[in-house]
């Protein structure tokens, strides 16, 4: 008897939620590439790379010239010189090891602050359409949605409150 009361309540609870809730979707990506300012920001990573990528340069080729001069001046250098010039090149080499492990994350970072603006954006005009759609919850359309609905599906009116038009075909 406990068990059906609390399998009644249990229902009812349910029923009653999913009254007042309307569940919609979006897909953020897919609002992303349509933006125009999207070319800037993938401009702006590509020149912080090239960036990153000329001090590596700089880093590698400081390091390729200081073993040349060691190699050159290595007869000539005392036991402690040759320690200090060897530690040094070493400490040259972990940090180009070190920079090179650190640059993908730099980027990502970077990225990652280029479009901080667009995902607010997105996300100003996603609370409007869902409050004019009356929505209490929008979930993101990837891999872990297994079935939508696309009637409500809110990325072409996310765009269009955006003012971004796409072809019928998208």
């Amino acid at each position: 008897m406990m068990k059906y009361l609390k399998l009644l309540a249990l229902f009812i609870c349910v029923t009653g939620f999913s009254q007042n809730s309307k569940v919609g979707t979006i897909d953020i990506d897919f609002i992303l590439s349509k933006m125009p300012e999207l070319a800037n920001v993938q401009t702006q990573v590509q020149t912080y790379t090239k960036g990153l990528e000329a001090d590596l340069q700089k880093k590698m080729k400081a390091l390729k010239d200081g073993v040349a001069v060691y190699k050159q001046n290595e007869t000539t250098y005392t036991l402690n010189q040759r320690k200090t010039k060897q530690d040094s090149l070493l400490a040259m080499e972990n940090d180009i090891a070190k920079f090179q492990q650190n640059g993908n994350q730099l980027i990502l970072i970077k990225q990652e602050e280029y479009m901080r603006p667009l995902y607010d954006k997105v996300g100003n005009a996603l609370e409007k359409v869902a409050a004019a759609g009356e929505y209490t919850q929008v979930l993101l359309r990837d891999d872990s949605v297994v079935y939508v609905d696309n009637r409500f599906d809110l990325t072409l009116a996310v765009l269009k409150e955006m003012g971004i038009e796409i072809k019928e075909e998208e």
